[in-house]
């Protein structure tokens, strides 16, 4: 297949059938529609805006592997598009396809605020950091029209609340007022996506995020204003960016990073599927080298759920990742370590605000 017959500006080059569900969705003429106007645009540029109104908006996270007990997604589906992306299963518990419909059909958790200032309310709730996305970006393309996320920072800020945020969208420089305000009191804390330093590569495999510029751009801005910012080489493709770790490390390290991680990808439920297919169309002179290699870091299969070693594979090709980022941090981040966030002060907040009672 020719690099033509991609759909341009999308990550899935198909619809997918919902392992779950035969029914499908109609769209309805009075959804909103927007546009992005950060990234690729796209072949078909249409994508569904879906309100809806959830009882719960703070999820418990179980998984070992992750790092985070608590996450916060504003909306569900993600026009980012990025082909990889292990959120795309999660699209099929609302009854959509984890390929196009992903990247088409954007919910909009539309009571989301509330719901978090109930959260922080509740005289049950122990603060515990609660992080921005951990399934899909709070940053994606219509949160510049909607500005939940920048409204859910302002309950975070009120209540004294730890948050930490992950994002690849450069977006997130419009709320710096707030971030600033919430770092000077150790309560924020910022996870920046960059996986390549090859913009034709983030085209390809994250179509419609900001560019590999913007990116770097926004971890200088932030780290200059005082707000504390990882970066997540996340996830490490071999054949694609896995020779571009060193020379990632070393620039946004110049740039103020105070960490770097990583993971190596990992193809579970129907993204394996549609990642194969896109890989085909986009890199068929390598694209079963890339297939094979990826299957040699999870035991000979795309799809590994095996707690404790998912994340960060096994065998050759795995280990010789794991070997460059230990020597990139010791090399150019020896030293630097992440903030620990600030629980206490959303505990005094709530003592004061008892006593007024």
């Amino acid at each position: 297949m020719e690099k033509e017959q991609l759909i341009r500006g999308r990550g899935a080059q198909q619809h997918v059938p919902n392992r779950f569900s035969s029914h499908s969705h109609e769209m309805r003429d009075d959804f909103l529609n927007f546009c992005a106007n950060e990234g690729e645009e796209a072949s078909d540029p249409k994508t569904t805006f879906i309100r809806t109104y959830p009882k719960t908006i703070v999820n418990k996270v179980t998984s070992p592997d992750v790092g985070l007990e608590y996450s916060l997604n504003p909306y569900q589906g993600c026009e980012h598009g990025c082909v990889y992306c292990y959120a795309r299963n999660s699209h099929e518990y609302w009854g959509y396809g984890a390929g196009l419909d992903f990247e088409q059909k954007i919910l909009v958790k539309s009571n989301a605020v509330e719901l978090l200032e109930a959260k922080l309310r509740s005289k049950s709730w122990k603060a515990t950091p609660i992080v921005l996305s951990g399934n899909t970006d709070c940053y994606q393309p219509i949160e510049r029209k909607l500005g939940i996320t920048r409204k859910l920072l302002q309950v975070f800020l009120k209540y004294k609340h730890p948050v930490g945020i992950i994002t690849k969208n450069a977006l997130i420089q419009r709320d710096l007022d707030i971030l600033k305000e919430l770092s000077a009191d150790g309560l924020v804390r910022v996870n920046l996506s960059i996986t390549s330093l090859d913009d034709k590569t983030r085209r390809l495999v994250e179509p419609r995020t900001a560019t590999i510029k913007k990116r770097l751009e926004t971890l200088s801005f932030l780290s200059q204003s005082g707000v504390p910012v990882s970066v997540m080489m996340a996830p490490i493709i071999p054949g694609i960016n896995s020779h571009e770790i060193l020379p990632l490390a070393k620039e946004v390290a110049d740039r103020g990073a105070c960490q770097v991680g990583y993971t190596i990808v990992r193809l579970n439920g129907a993204i394996g599927e549609i990642f194969s297919n896109w890989i085909r169309k986009a890199m068929p002179d390598r694209a079963e080298k890339v297939l094979n290699q990826i299957a040699e870091c999870h035991g000979g299969s795309l799809n590994d759920s095996r707690f404790g070693s998912r994340m960060r594979g096994d065998g050759k090709i795995a280990e010789q990742i794991q070997a460059q980022f230990q020597i990139a941090r010791k090399k150019y981040l020896s030293g630097r370590e992440k903030p620990v966030l600030n629980c206490q002060l959303h505990e005094e907040y709530k003592d004061g605000q008892l006593k007024l009672l």
